[in-house]
C-alpha cells in the first residue's frame, strides 16, 4: 500500500479544484485544502478504510470550506451579474417556456458518465460568484437554508431566487455543452 503522504499528494489537485469551485478564491481554497491535509496527516488513524480515501478527505474538506466561508463571508459579496434576470429570456409572459426543454433522457445514466461531470463542473465554474457559491453551499456542501442565509446575511426569499437563477443558468449551459453536443454526436438520436 502506498505511503499516506504519497496518496494525499496525488489527491491534492482534485481537492483544490473542489475547493476553488466553492470559494472562488485561490488563497482561501489553498488554506482549506492545506487544513484538510493537515488533519489527515495528524490523524491518519481516523481513516478507517470503510470508504475511499478521497471520500474521507472530501468529507473533511466540506467542513473546512464551511469554516472558510464563515471566516470570509463579508468579503464574499454579491456581483452585479447576480442581479441579471434570465426569466425573460426563457419564459413567456404567461409563465410558459419560450422553447420547451428537450428531453434529457435518463438522468442517472448521465450522472454516471465522467464526461458529464466535467461539463457540469465547468458550468458551475461559470456561474456568477454569488450564484455559484450559493449553489455549491446548498447542493454540494448540503447546507440548509437557515445556515446559508445566516452566514451570508440574506433572506430565504433572496436565496431561493438566486438558486433558481443558478439552476436556470446550469440548465442552459448543460443543454448547450452536453445534451445538444450528445445529440450532434449521435446524429440526432438522443
Amino acid at each position: 500500500m502506498k505511503d499516506i503522504a504519497t496518496q494525499l499528494n496525488a489527491l491534492r489537485p482534485q481537492l483544490l479544484k473542489f475547493a476553488q469551485l466553492q470559494l472562488r478564491n485561490a488563497a482561501w481554497a489553498e488554506d482549506a485544502v492545506s487544513e484538510t491535509l493537515l488533519v489527515a496527516i495528524e490523524k491518519p488513524q481516523s481513516f478507517s478504510g470503510a470508504s475511499q480515501l478521497k471520500t474521507w478527505l472530501i468529507g473533511i474538506l466540506k467542513h473546512k470550506l464551511v469554516d472558510q466561508i464563515r471566516r470570509n463571508c463579508r468579503e464574499m459579496s454579491s456581483t452585479p451579474e447576480d442581479a441579471e434576470d434570465l426569466d425573460d429570456d426563457l419564459f413567456k409572459a404567461d409563465g410558459h417556456w419560450r422553447e420547451r426543454p428537450k428531453d434529457w433522457g435518463d438522468p442517472d445514466h448521465c450522472l454516471r458518465q465522467v464526461d458529464f461531470m466535467k461539463v457540469m463542473e465547468a458550468c458551475v465554474e461559470h456561474l456568477p460568484g454569488q450564484q455559484g457559491r450559493l449553489f455549491m453551499m446548498r447542493e454540494w456542501l448540503e447546507l440548509d437554508t437557515e445556515e446559508i442565509c445566516r452566514e451570508l446575511s440574506i433572506s430565504p426569499a433572496n436565496l431561493w431566487v438566486m438558486l433558481h437563477r443558478a439552476r436556470l443558468r446550469l440548465r442552459e449551459c448543460l443543454q448547450l455543452n452536453w445534451f445538444d453536443a450528445q445529440e450532434l454526436q449521435t446524429g440526432g438520436a438522443a
